[in-house]
């Protein structure tokens, strides 16, 4: 996965030292990036309202020409009807909570800024977005195998084996249980257990439905079993609702 994030500013040291120290604590957090710099919240809001897509957005509060950091938020929010990017403020001044509030913010940050602060902000993005990278195992034959579990699309029960479909369109068969693999690896790394034949990334769902998933993969449709479909319902949710922050 990578990591979408946007900063803006209208100081260009201050771009320039929080670009410089996130591309720092990503690359030692081995988590790929793309940075997009704006110097005003204008162009901030006309490139998302055009289809730009970040995860994170560094923003100040007193940005100068019409569009300030807390309208921006509103525009981002209210107009453009986006709820899941998270939105970390930035500003010499701590009197903005309440203004900020409505805009719902992942966080706030004061200026001056140091690579303390920032580290502190990343960390618990990464861990409340389950970023972190982690191995999944597996055997074949006498040799251990490890793959990201990011990079897994869903796994599918065939008979005694598991068949494992990866983001590259590899596929990697193993013997093993789909339970017994969920319950000791999978659990709790944003996997939905949607029915006894399937297991998916939530990552790499496009579409939940009631009684389906649409992976953005090629379109592909896996059922949700009947007896699954509310708790698989409430997970979901679970997650979408934490990774806003």
């Amino acid at each position: 996965m990578t990591l979408f994030v946007a900063i803006c500013d209208d100081d260009t040291q201050i771009i320039a030292q929080l670009e410089t120290t996130l591309a720092s604590i990503l690359e030692q957090l081995n988590i790929k990036y793309e940075i997009d710099t704006y110097l005003t919240g204008e162009d901030l809001c006309h490139k998302m309202g055009n289809g730009a897509f970040y995860n994170l957005i560094f923003l100040d509060i007193e940005l100068k020409n019409d569009i300030n950091g807390v309208k921006a938020g509103h525009i981002i929010r209210e107009v453009h009807g986006n709820e899941m990017v998270s939105i970390v403020y930035i500003s010499w001044e701590k009197k903005y909570a309440m203004e900020l509030f409505a805009n719902r913010p992942f966080n706030f940050i004061t200026k001056p800024l140091d690579h303390a602060k920032i580290q502190t902000v990343m960390e618990k993005y990464v861990d409340i977005n389950n970023l972190w990278v982690k191995d999944f195992t597996y055997k074949i034959g006498h040799d251990t195998y490890k793959v990201q579990l990011k990079s897994i699309v869903y796994l599918r029960s065939a008979k005694d084996k598991i068949v494992m479909h990866l983001a590259d369109g590899k596929q990697e068969t193993f013997y093993g249980t789909l339970k017994n693999i969920y319950q000791d690896q999978l659990q709790g790394h944003d996997f939905l257990f949607i029915h006894a034949a399937y297991v998916v990334n939530y990552d790499h769902i496009k579409v939940a439905k009631y009684s389906q998933v649409v992976l953005a993969k090629d379109g592909i449709v896996l059922p949700i079993s009947q007896p699954r479909r509310k708790d698989i319902r409430d997970e979901y949710l679970t997650i979408t609702e934490r990774r806003r922050g």
